[in-house]
């Protein structure tokens, strides 16, 4: 019989954490967002889409895939980053803007920030 690692699913999570840094303040916040809520942190705009981490016996792996959209001055938006972060390499791919960085640093299932609320509400 040949020996084979098995791996667990990966668990999904309805909140992301992330930090982001103001480099003209200096100021580091870190802030909680609803999968499919969209945030503003600065001019930007963070919508994370889907945020996973494995079981605490499974080595760790939390990543989120996240769309960020720059608003201009007169309101348009530009997407400057679509793709997968992972809390356990910040630099592979996090925002870099020339004003705000923002990073990865967790995966929830709960947060105290209330949920956001639908239009309707």
């Amino acid at each position: 019989m040949v020996p084979f690692s098995a791996f667990a699913d990966t668990i999904s999570n309805p909140v992301a954490t992330f930090s982001g840094l103001d480099k003209i303040t200096g100021r580091i916040t870190t802030f909680d967002v609803y999968i499919n809520e969209t945030v503003q942190f600065g001019a930007l705009q963070i919508t994370p889409r889907a945020c996973y981490t494995r079981p605490p016996t499974e080595t760790q792996r939390t990543s989120v895939f996240v769309e960020v959209d720059q608003v201009s001055l007169k309101g348009s938006m530009t997407r400057i980053f679509t793709g997968w972060m992972f809390a356990d390499s910040p630099a592979l791919n996090a925002v870099d803007n020339a004003v705000y960085d923002i990073w990865l640093m967790d995966c929830r299932q709960s947060t105290d920030v209330p949920p956001p609320t639908s239009d309707g509400a």
